[in-house]
């Protein structure tokens, strides 16, 4: 297709595009069509991994470690795929999303439950679109906007939709003792560590939220100033893509942030179990793109994370992060604390006493 002229112009690309996510599509239905009951998530996976794999295939050339497959395509089609930002977004498509959706499909048609591993997907790809899509209207790509670039939009509204199922669907819970739920409940945050642990580094990371949407507001203030020239340049970055992000965190991720310290301290929040995992994957999508982008040899060397300030830069972007993992797990590992409250009168060692 590099060679063909006729191939080569925003209509015809974005017209062979639709006619192979099609054609992908209609393979699927012709494979599983024996199949008494196909879940219809099923083709969502599918045809997502089939981009996932068209991701890798960007990500692998821009790094210079294949050729000759996505040159016309990023010429006339989404020149913005070339930037640091989108090379690591393409990386995790096509190693941590792609391995997701073959183990989803897995579970699918082994019967077993994948609602939580659908949540995470949902969560890291409605936060990878969210920044995408204005990122790239409102960066320095925003004049060079072809006609493919709106085939993006199914792209965003289908997770959307993969989340409203799941958080539809009956969530399994772990069988856990009335008088464990009780015991758990009656703690107070100052008599659970890892939870009073966790509330701090969540506060951290409003604070640390709050101060980078100053930043790429243009803050006049001098903290401000000598963080975006001497510490985190990457955020004045023409492409935009940072600048966005930062102001979903801003807008966004801090309410959420609010919202898990809130179910951390009140008992029987049963919701922190779907909306801690929906979160993790959306901040370890957001957090991969942004460390990777601030250290990658395609973002100009001026807005690279300065070698002497390597250290307070990345550290709490990473810890950014993996406090809403460590949360998820904690919440799955010892789920008691947010199950529905026991009825009085209805744990084991009161029956026993009457």
């Amino acid at each position: 297709m590099n060679n063909t002229p006729a191939l080569q112009e925003p209509l015809p690309i974005l017209g062979m595009g639709m006619v192979v996510l099609g054609s992908v599509l209609l393979l699927l239905l012709l494979t599983v069509r024996h199949k008494m009951k196909v879940d219809p998530l099923f083709y969502v996976f599918a045809e997502f991994s089939f981009t996932c794999m068209v991701g890798l295939t960007n990500a692998l050339e821009q790094d210079g470690f294949i050729s000759g497959f996505m040159g016309f395509y990023l010429k006339k089609g989404e020149p913005h795929l070339s930037t640091a930002y989108a090379v690591m977004m393409s990386y995790w498509e096509g190693v941590f999303h792609l391995v997701l959706f073959h183990y989803i499909i897995h579970c699918m048609f082994k019967g077993k439950s994948y609602r939580s591993l659908g949540l995470l997907w949902a969560g890291s790809s409605i936060a990878h679109q969210i920044v995408l899509i204005p990122g790239v209207v409102i960066g320095k790509y925003g004049s060079n906007i072809r006609p493919v670039f709106w085939r993006n939009v199914p792209f965003f509204l289908l997770p959307f939709w993969v989340a409203s199922v799941l958080f539809s669907r009956h969530r399994e819970m772990p069988v856990v003792t009335a008088d464990k739920i009780v015991a758990e409940q009656k703690k107070g945050l100052l008599s659970r560590p890892v939870d009073l642990l966790l509330s701090l580094l969540l506060m951290g990371s409003m604070a640390f939220s709050v101060f980078r949407g100053f930043v790429v507001l243009d803050c006049p203030l001098d903290v401000c100033f000598t963080y975006i020239y001497q510490y985190e340049p990457y955020l004045k970055d023409p492409v935009g893509f940072p600048r966005v992000m930062m102001l979903v965190y801003l807008f966004y991720a801090l309410p959420l942030l609010t919202v898990l310290i809130y179910g951390l301290k009140t008992p029987g929040c049963s919701w922190m179990l779907d909306w801690t995992i929906f979160f993790a994957g959306a901040m370890a999508q957001t957090q991969w793109c942004h460390i990777g982008a601030s250290l990658h040899s395609r973002t100009p060397f001026t807005y690279r994370v300065p070698a002497d300030k390597w250290w307070p830069v990345i550290t709490p972007n990473v810890l950014l992060a993996a406090v809403p993992a460590l949360l998820a797990l904690r919440c799955h590992t010892n789920p008691a604390f947010f199950m529905k409250p026991v009825p009085k009168g209805q744990t084991d060692n009161e029956k026993k006493k009457k």
